[in-house]
């Protein structure tokens, strides 16, 4: 079965930084898009950002010019390096994967999120 693990979270101090790290297994499908979201207590989650496989990135305006998402497509991995951190950072990010996957003329989506690594900024 698809599992994603999530790895890198912890407590820093704003202006710090940390990385995340997602990595893919059991993937039976064509993976259009890896991406990170966030929920923070008594709020919606959120995207963070997001790369399809041919490279194309997008970004929350509140995380542009300091988060960079990356990606492994050989390892299936999703990479956040969350640079010049604030405590408004502080939330559950969570892993995302989507793609599809055709028999014959038949095609059928798949979504899946993994468990969720919790980042606390500290002021």
């Amino acid at each position: 079965q698809v599992q994603l693990v999530e790895s890198g979270g912890g407590l820093v101090q704003a202006g710090g930084s940390l990385r995340l790290a997602c990595a893919a297994s059991g993937i039976i499908f064509s993976i259009n898009a890896m991406g990170w979201y966030r929920q923070a207590p008594g709020k919606q989650r959120d995207l963070v950002a997001r790369i399809t496989t041919g490279g194309s990135t997008n970004y929350a305006d509140s995380v542009k010019g300091r988060f960079t998402i990356s990606r492994d497509n050989a390892k299936n991995t999703v990479y956040l390096q969350m640079n010049s951190l604030k405590p408004e950072d502080t939330a559950v990010y969570y892993c995302n994967v989507d793609g599809v996957r055709f028999t014959g003329a038949t095609m059928r989506s798949y979504d899946y999120w993994g468990q969720g690594t919790q980042v606390t900024v500290t002021s």
